[in-house]
């Protein structure tokens, strides 16, 4: 994904968030799913880190990828998200897919109210 469709999808997309994620999403006219990412310095200092969780969340993603909808996907990471075991990340990006297949089969309107929690 490029800047534009980045800016789009924190524009105008969904959102699904717990303790280790927020995963923002919106619907695309290609016939797959992206994944893109917004790990920022802040939230997990060390390179390290941000690369764990980017190889945890492609992971995850490339195994339910057939399964997901036609949507531009960035994830975020939380605070929480770098001390925590591997499989508690893979149990919260599992319930994130989850939210995000039945999201996107929701029409979205312009209320304020578009989280997925």
């Amino acid at each position: 994904m490029h800047g534009t469709e980045f800016d789009n999808v924190f524009q105008n997309g969904q959102r699904s968030a717990d303790r280790f994620f927020t995963i923002l999403f919106n619907p695309n006219l290609l016939n797959r799913s992206r994944l893109g990412f917004a790990i920022s310095k802040q939230r997990v200092r060390l390179a390290v880190g941000r690369n764990r969780l980017r190889r945890l969340v492609r992971e995850s993603f490339r195994l339910r990828a057939a399964g997901l909808p036609a949507v531009d996907l960035v994830v975020l990471a939380r605070d929480a998200a770098q001390a925590a075991p591997s499989s508690e990340l893979v149990a919260s990006l599992e319930k994130h897919w989850v939210r995000v297949i039945a999201g996107a089969s929701k029409p979205v309107g312009h209320s304020t109210g578009k989280s997925i929690t």
